[in-house]
């Protein structure tokens, strides 16, 4: 039986003999000749669907194993950090630039954010949402880090899942500017580091408590 080959980008299906790839698509924006191109190699290489993922990415599915090394070639993107033990990645909504109702700048601030620490190794996954109003469209109650943003500034919300065991996020600060934000997502990033804990970050939150963690890392 095969198995996913972590080195490649490459998750095994449920056959059990094909191979999906994702390729990095920062916030899931891309010009015309990007999607040209992916949709060039699935064609190339005889794909069985081009799935989009709730990561914001377009997953090339039914690959061959033999096949990978061209198809990234090919494709000459980075992979999308689908799998291991790192920031897995940033969502983002399209807020002022594109949004009538965005009340911050969630591309710039999330796109810097992937910039920042997309696929870096952490203890545990680690996923973030930046949303730019309170519609939330990019998840961030639910994330890892979440930022949510207002007329005031950007909320930041910590330790949220939606996976076995579905957490709200928990407030941590409101009212920041861009650079509050990203500053205060740098400590958290330095917290989880530092506590080398294997547990996703709401775990860690439950068992130390909101208030002694809001004072680790504000």
């Amino acid at each position: 039986m095969s198995n996913d080959i972590p080195e490649k980008g490459a998750i095994v299906q449920r056959d059990k003999e094909t191979y999906a790839i994702a390729p990095h698509i920062p916030g899931g924006i891309m010009d015309v000749s990007t999607l040209r191109k992916i949709a060039d190699v699935a064609e190339k290489y005889n794909a069985s669907a081009v799935k989009i993922t709730s990561a914001q990415r377009m997953a090339i599915v039914g690959l061959k194993a033999e096949d990978l090394d061209s198809v990234w070639t090919d494709l000459d993107m980075p992979p999308g950090a689908a799998i291991g033990l790192c920031v897995r990645s940033v969502k983002i909504c399209p807020g002022t630039t594109f949004c009538k109702r965005g009340q911050q700048d969630s591309v710039g601030v999330g796109l810097k954010l992937d910039k920042l620490y997309h696929g870096m190794e952490l203890p545990s996954k680690l996923k973030m949402g930046v949303s730019g109003c309170l519609n939330t469209c990019a998840e961030s109650s639910i994330k890892d880090i979440g930022l949510i943003g207002t007329a005031k500034g950007w909320k930041l919300l910590a330790g949220g899942s939606s996976g076995i065991k579905p957490r709200i996020a928990d407030l941590i600060a409101e009212g920041l500017d861009d650079d509050e934000a990203l500053k205060l997502v740098d400590r958290i990033i330095e917290f989880v580091k530092d506590r080398g804990e294997k547990k996703r970050l709401g775990r860690i939150i439950d068992g130390m408590g909101l208030e002694a963690f809001k004072s680790a890392v504000l």
